[in-house]
């Protein structure tokens, strides 16, 4: 008997051989690696009795083919890294799904339903500044002006995807019928130590967190640090030191809040002077589109009381923004039986992080199964997911697909 928690844990260990030079695992879209990963993800595929084809945004879908069968269950993750990344973020979304379908095959099991599990491009965003380009092709919400978007190199996002042999002109038509759809599941290590603390392998996410980008820029005055008398100042840095750590303590006593400045970057940044330039990133996350809402306005608030205290002038945009993403009901009871069936306790919990599964959503509904990763670690090269836990994973997948009879009826 195939003991597939291992041979999860062997194909994804061949995999995180394609990679760039350097620790961990460094795949970017539409490159050498990518192509390599595409053969080997493909046989995996072809293994299962999947049915494969690479569509114009760079997806490799893998399809059942049962007659008769008109919906479709849409799984799967991504192929990319970031720059030195682990061995199972995103490729382990597209890994046990395949497994979980090459059991039923063996087993000669005919579903009333297709399934594709979608190997995505790009998710990372690392390469180019842009992401989600192939589950937002098949959602109609793929905007053709990111094909403009440049990576450092300076080749554009259109131009990798023709050098990669895709015609993404075509990318339009692929957008999938929603009325076919049965909705979106995918995989994924919780990137996180919630799991770990329960001592449990595997959890059932509530939703996908909405996330704002703010850019900050505090202005004052530079001057001479030994002869500029403190009460006389108007430095940028203590400004954006005290919206740093109001940011920090909000979120520290904000349930379902989490609130980050990432980049900070100061003018003329020597050590005899004062800095009349600080420039901040301020992230905010929430599963609750509301409470992130709220901590942008008092965030913006708290700056404009900071430069009009200390004398400065700011800027204060924001930059992006996504809203949250509730996991539907509809999938997320089955998925939480079959965790039940087979662990005896399903733990439930909101994704901090932003997934594929968050632009599948204006497909479908949306579900998702995280599996425990030692320590929370990810986006490192010791990220880890264990072949016992990936094995619970791949089991729990089968029990979900079979229980169809019972949950397809409130979609259907």
């Amino acid at each position: 008997m195939i003991n597939s928690g291992q041979l999860a844990a062997d194909r994804l260990t061949e995999i995180a051989k394609i990679s760039e030079d350097g620790p961990g695992v460094t795949r970017l879209p539409f490159t050498r690696e990518h192509a390599v990963a595409v053969e080997m993800i493909e046989s995996w595929m072809q293994d299962a009795g999947l049915q494969t084809h690479l569509d114009a945004a760079g997806t490799l879908v893998g399809r059942t083919n049962f007659t008769g069968a008109t919906q479709t269950l849409y799984m799967g993750s991504h192929q990319d890294s970031v720059r030195q990344g682990g061995a199972y973020d995103g490729i382990m979304g597209i890994a046990l799904p395949i497994l979980a379908l090459k059991e039923l095959h063996n087993e000669g099991v005919v579903l009333p339903f297709n399934v594709e599990v979608l190997a995505f491009a790009d998710e990372e965003g690392v390469r180019f500044p842009t992401a989600l380009i192939g589950s937002r092709a098949l959602t109609g919400t793929f905007d053709p002006d990111v094909l403009k978007l440049e990576d450092r190199d300076g080749i554009s996002l259109e131009k990798a995807m023709q050098d990669f042999g895709l015609l993404p002109e075509n990318i339009p038509n692929l957008k999938r019928n929603s009325d076919q759809a049965l909705g979106f599941v995918e995989v994924h290590i919780e990137q996180g130590p919630v799991l770990q603390d329960a001592n449990l392998s595997l959890g059932v996410v509530t939703a996908i967190c909405g996330i704002e980008r703010h850019s900050v820029t505090f202005h004052g005055v530079s001057g001479h640090a030994g002869t500029l008398p403190m009460r006389n100042r108007q430095d940028a840095l203590v400004g954006a030191s005290k919206l740093i750590s109001f940011v920090h303590e909000l979120a520290l006593n904000t349930e379902h809040l989490r609130a980050t400045v990432g980049a900070l970057d100061i003018s003329p940044n020597v050590v005899n002077a004062v800095p009349h330039e600080a420039r901040l990133t301020v992230e905010i996350r929430s599963a609750d589109d509301n409470v992130r809402s709220e901590a942008a306005q008092r965030f913006e608030v708290k700056a404009k009381e900071i430069a009009q205290t200390h004398g400065l002038k700011l800027n204060y945009d924001r930059t992006y923004a996504q809203h949250a993403q509730q996991c539907a009901d509809s999938l997320k009871r089955p998925l939480t039986a079959a965790v039940e069936v087979h662990a005896g306790r399903a733990l439930t919990l909101p994704s901090g992080a932003t997934h594929d599964a968050s632009a599948m959503a204006d497909l479908g509904p949306i579900a998702m199964l995280f599996v425990r990763c030692k320590d929370g670690i990810s986006h490192n090269p010791s990220e880890y997911a264990s072949p016992e836990d990936m094995g619970d994973a791949i089991n729990v997948i089968v029990l979900f697909l079979r229980s169809f009879p019972v949950w397809s009826k409130t979609l259907l």
